[in-house]
């Protein structure tokens, strides 16, 4: 899990990040994006890719990564931003945001997937397709990202109760489009995401 790292340090970074996203799929929302420095040799049991740990590890991680990291920053883009830009660019600004409010400045940024943020000032990009089951950091940042993006869907619910948010966290399960179809839309949901539901109504 740490292999990008170790590589990257022997051939003279100085200070290295991974940064991953969460909620590019959901329906409602905005996307969230991390960023994780961990000190050099520093290697944390249990971490992996975010799906395939339970909600209690990962809130576990969460607080661990969030003590033991030299530097991590998490960041979102609106829903106006998504249906404005689209959800790729929108998960791209997310990233940069991330980076850009890390406390030490990296000079190399390992990404997951297979598309480069454009992060500015020349910053280092290597992408990594799977990177949150490949690096430690990329894996690090997904589990930020997911247990940020998990607890903003929760106060959501209390703000829109209507559609169990809570519940599929956004996504188009069978439960929330129930809900779309008897309330219609909220300010939360992603415009574009919706266009063929709206259409077939």
């Amino acid at each position: 899990m740490y292999e990008y790292e170790q590589e990257a340090y022997a051939q003279g970074f100085r200070a290295v990040c991974g940064v991953d996203e969460a909620g590019r799929g959901p329906l409602a929302g905005d996307v969230y994006a991390a960023a994780v420095i961990l000190p050099q040799g520093l290697e944390i049991p249990g971490i992996d890719d975010s799906k395939k740990l339970s909600a209690k590890k990962r809130e576990q991680l969460y607080e661990q990564i969030c003590a033991q990291a030299a530097a991590c920053c998490i960041s979102s883009a609106t829903v106006e931003e998504i249906d404005r830009l689209n959800i790729l660019q929108a998960s791209m600004l997310a990233m940069r945001r991330a980076v850009a409010g890390l406390s030490i400045c990296p000079d190399l940024a390992l990404v997951d997937g297979n598309r480069d943020p454009a992060f500015p000032d020349g910053l280092a990009c290597r992408t990594i397709v799977h990177g949150d089951a490949r690096s430690g950091s990329i894996a690090a940042a997904s589990i930020l990202a997911k247990v940020a993006r998990d607890r903003y869907m929760k106060a959501l619910d209390a703000k829109y109760p209507a559609y169990a948010f809570s519940k599929h966290k956004g996504y188009g399960t069978k439960l929330h489009y129930q809900m779309l179809d008897e309330n219609g839309v909220s300010p939360v949901h992603r415009r574009t995401f919706l266009k063929k539901w709206e259409a077939g109504r």
